[in-house]
């Protein structure tokens, strides 16, 4: 006696086949799993002078990206605020409230999801956020920026 023909429908869940259905949260996996790229304030330009600023390959490469970045807290323009500047080295005070303080050539603005009260200017700090390069005034502050790191939180 021959076994019962199986109709094609079997096997499938709302016209998706069982193995593509079990399948789909590994698809996710990479996604999630992917961490943002660590990135140093040596990895940020090839060169900056008279002709301009030059991005190094690696920056231009993680633009848009996450990227997760290592610095110090500048004292910021007022207590809690949603922006604060990264340096590559602790400064003692605020670069926009002294007119003969020597703005750090490292720095990269950071845009928080939210206010933040600032944090020891001493202590190292990590920040995560999506990288943007290139020259952009901030509407609000009037600031301009070259390299900032946007929807960012503190790590550590």
């Amino acid at each position: 006696m021959a076994a019962p023909a199986v109709p094609q429908s079997a096997g499938k869940t709302f016209g998706v086949s069982r193995r593509l259905f079990l399948s789909l949260p590994l698809l996710a996996v990479p996604a999630l799993a992917r961490a943002a790229e660590s990135l140093t304030f040596d990895g940020l330009y090839k060169s900056i002078g008279v002709l301009g600023v030059k991005y190094s390959d690696r920056a231009l490469s993680l633009k848009g990206q996450a990227v997760r970045m290592r610095g110090f807290m500048a004292p910021p323009l007022k207590p809690e605020s949603k922006f604060f500047v990264l340096t590559r080295e602790p400064v003692a005070v605020c670069p926009f409230c002294s007119s003969d303080a020597e703005w750090p050539i490292d720095i990269v603005v950071i845009y928080l999801r939210k206010t933040l009260a600032p944090v020891n200017f001493q202590q190292r700090i990590e920040v995560e956020g999506r990288l943007e390069i290139g020259s952009w005034t901030d509407p609000q502050s009037g600031f301009v920026s070259q390299v900032r790191l946007v929807d960012a939180d503190i790590v550590k």
